[in-house]
């Protein structure tokens, strides 16, 4: 897309969420143009969604403004930014955003449902004059100069997950048709050390992918579920950039975590580069 877009209406989602069990109800609200995507958490000012204000990484990714936190904002954020939309308000009532089916498919059929709106300004995009490498321990991402948004995500689970690979340009249509509807997934021995974490409280067979030591207790979506998933959340991750990717993206099992160290890595060799009075 050449010029930014908004939502038509707004729409409104209710449910638990994942690792709290708490209700909570979110709304994506249209805005104008420059607005960006912005967080309101229980009617507390707004903060722009952006790497600045990660403050979790631990199996979700979590904003946080003040004294109020958001987690799991990567699979609503996730669908905001491959469909397509620049400026919205996320109004957020609780401490997560609702789970739902445990995909980004809800989202982004529902603002496919909604339809967007043109917006008289140009879109704004993220491009690297150079490859970039990021690692943490064994789990690399590498992002290089592209046309385009692309993402190759290849992850070594523990049978019976085992090696996937996804390889995608990303957009509207394949994001819908090929990632959105992945779930979020777990194996079924983690469940009481995560509830003992605090943890997937709200976590069920209904809103996430469990396998078991023989397979998955719930059909399968896809073969290569578990990387699509992963995939999602990478998108929703670097939606954090504020600003669409112009590149490629190579990721070995990364994870939120080093995804967030690539974004504010990115963010501040661009801010670098502008205070130097590079282009480019």
């Amino acid at each position: 897309m050449t010029y930014q877009h908004t939502l038509r209406e707004t729409l409104a989602f209710e449910g638990v969420g994942l690792h709290t069990g708490a209700a909570v109800r979110a709304r994506l609200v249209p805005q104008e143009a420059n607005h960006g995507i912005r967080f309101s958490l229980d009617g507390a000012e707004s903060f722009p969604a952006t790497s600045d204000y990660v403050v979790e990484t631990r199996r979700a990714t979590v904003l946080g403004h003040g004294s109020r936190t958001v987690s799991t904002v990567e699979h609503v954020l996730s669908a905001l930014f491959a469909l397509g939309i620049d400026n919205a308000l996320v109004e957020v009532t609780g401490p997560e955003m609702p789970v739902l089916d445990g995909s980004a498919g809800v989202y982004a059929d529902a603002i496919a449902a909604c339809g967007l709106v043109e917006q008289p300004s140009l879109r704004p995009r993220f491009t690297v004059a150079a490859p970039a490498v990021f690692a943490d321990g064994d789990a690399i991402v590498v992002v290089t100069p592209a046309d385009d948004f692309r993402v190759r995500y290849a992850v070594d689970f523990a049978p019976p997950v085992g090696a996937q690979f996804f390889d995608a340009a990303i957009d509207a249509e394949t994001f819908r048709n090929e990632i959105a509807q992945a779930r979020t997934f777990g194996y079924l021995h983690e469940v009481e050390a995560l509830l003992a974490a605090g943890l997937a409280r709200g976590g069920s067979l209904d809103n996430a992918l469990v396998f078991a030591p023989d397979g998955p207790l719930t059909p399968l979506r896809w073969q290569n579920e578990v990387v699509r998933h992963k995939t999602l959340d990478l998108i929703g991750d670097f939606a954090l950039l504020g600003a669409w990717p112009q590149f490629e993206v190579i990721a070995i099992k990364s994870g939120h975590r080093l995804h967030a160290k690539a974004v504010a890595g990115l963010r501040a060799a661009t801010a670098e580069r502008t205070r130097a009075g590079v282009v480019g």
